[in-house]
């Protein structure tokens, strides 16, 4: 084979053969993902008739990540004599004797699937949009035949250090109860830092400076691949969120809106892990004579497909409305979304106050406790609890989550243009 691996890649892949679990992490376009896949591939080539599965949060994520991009690179550079045919119904690649499947978490359908099938190899990408409890139930599927090792990967840019990742993988307990993990387990896991700065060689001219050129909070991310903190001075706290998490979805929700905070660049070796489009859907209820807000779904994502996810969630959830900010894209944002559904009904909202100034009645709804999570959303409730007014951008999540409760709570801090039809 043509293919050679980075220092840093050779590294993991000798992790791979001692461990079970293995979580890869650090900064953007770090080879951390095609080395995974590279290592799937392989086992599957090696073992005949395995099975071997990739898994995103967001299944439409996973096709335009791995299915899109990743695999069919990662066989062209690295088993350009591998012949594979794709399975476009079930999306699977048939390989060798042997299959790889890619799947979203969202998928309830999909996931019956996956829990009704045992695995050789798992691959979690992007694992800290996941929660704790599917890490869990998911890795229970992994068994692969008798005589092949169980392998099981994780990949992420690391989050806050409040995520269950930092404290399985780094602190070595349960994220749930905070017991310490046993030897055993300690034993069958690890952590690797790879970053982009290991895998420059295979990177455009140029991009390392892009890097360099955020904030200080997404260059430790992106760049350095380090863990972030809670801030201090953010205006929202983790406390405010946790304590007031819900389980199940409100039966009595009066409006539901989807919001979106569009991305603005269109370069893809950024848009990929750095600058996403915020999709946030909330509903507003009643528990006695207070409104309540409950932050029902989170599918922001990176690249340009933003309209089309945002009316798949419209008409998915039975929404009332869409509401788009366009301080950055003004009418395109409307022609967009009408492009995948003309009958969506559209309001958009153009800021004329500081972020700052619109975030902060939010915040204080999540401290007197009135709005909620369905269950958990770590990559928005890291913006939320990370992000500092003043210092850098504030993030997509966390825009679209603000635009969207202040729609359905009537607190209004620009112009809306109400749009009923085409």
């Amino acid at each position: 084979m043509g293919f050679k691996k980075t220092a840093v890649q050779y590294a993991a892949i000798e992790l791979m053969k001692n461990h079970v679990e293995v979580l890869l992490e650090g900064g953007s376009r770090s080879g951390k993902t095609f080395i995974e896949i590279y290592a799937m591939i392989s086992r599957g080539v090696r073992n005949t008739g395995t099975r071997h599965i990739a898994l995103r949060k967001h299944f439409n994520h996973a096709k335009l990540t791995l299915w899109s991009q990743t695999i069919p690179e990662v066989f062209k550079i690295a088993f350009p004599e591998v012949a594979y045919k794709e399975n476009k119904t079930d999306y699977f690649i048939d390989f060798a004797g042997s299959q790889l499947w890619i799947g979203g978490t969202d998928d309830k359908e999909r996931i019956e699937k996956i829990l009704g099938s045992e695995w050789a190899t798992m691959f979690f990408n992007e694992v800290s949009q996941m929660p704790y409890s599917t890490y869990e139930t998911l890795k229970t599927r992994l068994n692969p035949p008798k005589g092949m090792r169980p392998l099981l990967l994780l990949d992420q840019n690391p989050p806050s250090s409040s995520h269950w990742s930092f404290k399985r993988f780094h602190a070595g307990v349960n994220p749930e109860n905070g017991q310490t993990l046993s030897e055993k387990d300690k034993l069958r896991q690890c952590f690797f830092k790879m970053n982009p700065a290991d895998n420059v060689v295979n990177l455009s001219e140029g991009y390392i400076d892009i890097l360099e050129s955020m904030s200080e909070s997404k260059k430790r991310r992106f760049l350095y691949g380090e863990y972030g903190d809670d801030s201090e001075n953010a205006l929202w706290k983790r406390e405010w969120i946790v304590k007031n998490r819900i389980k199940a979805r409100p039966a009595s929700i009066i409006r539901l809106v989807v919001a979106i905070d569009p991305n603005v660049t269109d370069d893809k070796k950024v848009t990929n892990s750095t600058d996403e489009a915020g999709i946030i859907t909330v509903g507003r209820y009643k528990i006695v004579n207070d409104f309540h807000y409950a932050v029902i779904r989170d599918d922001s994502m990176p690249g340009l497909s933003w309209g089309e996810v945002g009316c798949r969630v419209y008409r998915e959830e039975k929404a009332d409305k869409i509401i788009g900010e366009v301080n950055q894209g003004g009418d395109l944002i409307e022609m967009n979304l009408r492009n995948y559904d003309k009958t969506i009904s559209y309001d958009s909202v153009r800021a004329t106050r500081g972020k700052e100034v619109r975030a902060e009645p939010i915040a204080d709804l999540y401290r007197r406790g009135f709005v909620h999570h369905l269950g958990e959303f770590p990559e928005l409730e890291d913006e939320l609890t990370t992000w500092t007014p003043g210092e850098g951008r504030s993030p997509n999540r966390l825009d679209a989550l603000v635009w969207g409760i202040s729609y359905l709570a009537g607190i209004h801090h620009g112009s809306i243009n109400k749009t009923l039809g085409w």
